[in-house]
């Protein structure tokens, strides 16, 4: 286990752009503001995420682990959805760490060896008083939770349901992860990928990172004509 990047033995790791910097508030900016002050000596122990796989949960734990490492604490991303099928042996002394954020808890959720260990975790976490973030995708008293015991911690936290970004939302999210990337992305450009493009944000941003190499390769601005070369549209 490698906590201090966030990176497990078993490969899983950060999203190098899975910041607070890239992530576009809108709708959400309660629950970004009170996840950037967790890690401060009065902030929340435990804060729950909810909501569909476009809302930015997964990005959003993600940036509080790289936010951690910026502050050289130690923290640890458990995607449940990658994880799941093994024992949850990884919860083990999690205690030792900063911050902990663990995502796709539902994945997990009616299995009793995982039930008990997150409730033990749960318990170790809040006597040494460290921090611990967790996405989901549906609110805590909508899972359908077999041990009481953790049934009732998962209510004990801060909960946000995040909303998706409606379509000027997705443009400006657009924009602001070219901006990030360095890219020169006009209206125009934006505009005609969100209309020929996949709905789901994490497939735009993987469009606008092949559309990146692409340019760089071959020292070409991104208009239109370069975007239906290099897609095929």
């Amino acid at each position: 286990m490698r906590s201090a990047t966030g990176q497990l033995s078993l490969g899983i790791g950060l999203r190098d752009e899975a910041t607070f910097a890239n992530f576009l508030p809108r709708g959400n900016e309660t629950a970004v503001d009170i996840l950037q002050r967790q890690l401060d000596p009065n902030g929340e122990s435990f804060v729950y995420l909810w909501g569909a796989s476009s809302s930015g949960r997964s990005h959003l734990l993600q940036a509080a682990c790289h936010a951690a490492g910026a502050r050289d604490q130690r923290a640890l991303y458990l995607p449940l959805n990658e994880l799941g099928h093994f024992p949850p042996h990884m919860l083990e002394n999690i205690e030792r760490l900063d911050l902990v954020a663990i995502d796709d808890l539902d994945r997990v959720i009616g299995r009793k060896r995982w039930e008990e260990a997150l409730f033990h975790s749960f318990n170790r976490l809040r006597d040494a008083n460290k921090r611990l973030v967790i996405g989901a995708s549906t609110a805590p008293r909508q899972l359908d939770v077999a041990l009481p015991d953790l049934a009732s911690r998962l209510t004990w936290g801060t909960t946000f349901r995040l909303v998706g970004l409606d379509d000027q939302g997705r443009f400006d999210a657009l924009q602001l992860r070219a901006l990030s990337r360095g890219m020169q992305l006009s209206d125009e450009v934006t505009r005609y990928i969100l209309h020929r493009g996949p709905r789901h944000l994490n497939a735009l941003f993987g469009l606008l990172e092949r559309l990146d190499r692409s340019s760089l390769s071959a020292q070409r601005k991104v208009t239109i004509p370069f975007v239906k070369q290099t897609l095929g549209w």
